[in-house]
């Protein structure tokens, strides 16, 4: 059905068109839409017009596009939480209802390297217990999650004992983490990590550098997060000063 009834520029019609089709369900998540030349026949508009709103909705992340595929509907993140407020992994999955796990990969104690005493801001840092695992929500992987923590505040015989390292550090060492520094990074394709988390060669990653301190400023935990940019979704709430 044509949409040039609508007074407003073309591309923005068919912006909106093309958002209530996947809200009515016509287009559903990870579905790939018709051809440019079915869609803009279909909508009555130029191939150029609708290239516009296809890059615009792109840019809105409601759309995907595969170069030499075609145009796909992004799935939403199951997982959404405000960067601003400091959750574990284990509360995030739980958050939502569905049951965290953690599959492990590696567990060693290892040299700590001059970039580790200088994030540990420790001098007296030689080891480190260093610790790689995928984390689940119902046994589907969605991080990738390689954490560093001084030697003495959990023995390895413990990292075992509780998915989460926030609660483990607050029980075993009495270290209750109370705040992070993070930095965020968009990660492509990563040969090693992606094919774990079941991503395919167009899905992108986002990873959380994080270190994470106690309230009295203490740091604890060193972390690298890899997320599945399908499943978790984060945001900032800014306000004016």
């Amino acid at each position: 059905m044509s949409i040039k009834a609508d007074h407003r520029h073309l591309y923005l019609q068919v912006i909106d068109a093309i958002k209530k089709d996947i809200e009515s369900g016509l287009y559903k998540e990870k579905e790939k839409l018709p051809s440019e030349f079915e869609l803009s026949k279909k909508l009555g508009v130029s191939r150029a017009t609708l290239r516009e709103a296809l890059r615009l909705l792109e840019e809105e992340n409601v759309l995907v596009r595969k170069h030499g595929v075609g145009t796909f509907v992004k799935a939403k993140p199951v997982f959404s939480s405000g960067i601003e407020e400091l959750f574990s992994v284990t509360d995030l999955i739980s958050r939502v209802g569905k049951t965290p796990g953690s599959t492990y990969l590696s567990t060693n104690i290892i040299e700590a390297t001059d970039d580790d005493v200088a994030q540990f801001s420790s001098k007296n840092l030689h080891k480190l217990a260093k610790l790689e695992r995928v984390r689940t929500a119902d046994d589907e992987p969605v991080v990738y999650c390689i954490d560093k923590l001084p030697e003495h505040l959990v023995p390895l015989d413990h990292l075992h004992l509780e998915d989460s390292l926030f609660q483990l550090l607050d029980t075993y060492s009495h270290k209750r983490i109370a705040y992070a520094v993070t930095y965020i990074e968009p990660v492509g394709y990563h040969e090693r990590i992606s094919p774990i988390l079941h991503c395919d060669k167009n899905q992108p990653l986002l990873l959380l550098k994080q270190m994470h301190y106690t309230s009295e400023d203490e740091p604890v935990l060193l972390s690298n997060n890899y997320f599945r940019t399908d499943q978790f979704g984060f945001y900032v709430l800014r306000k004016r000063v």
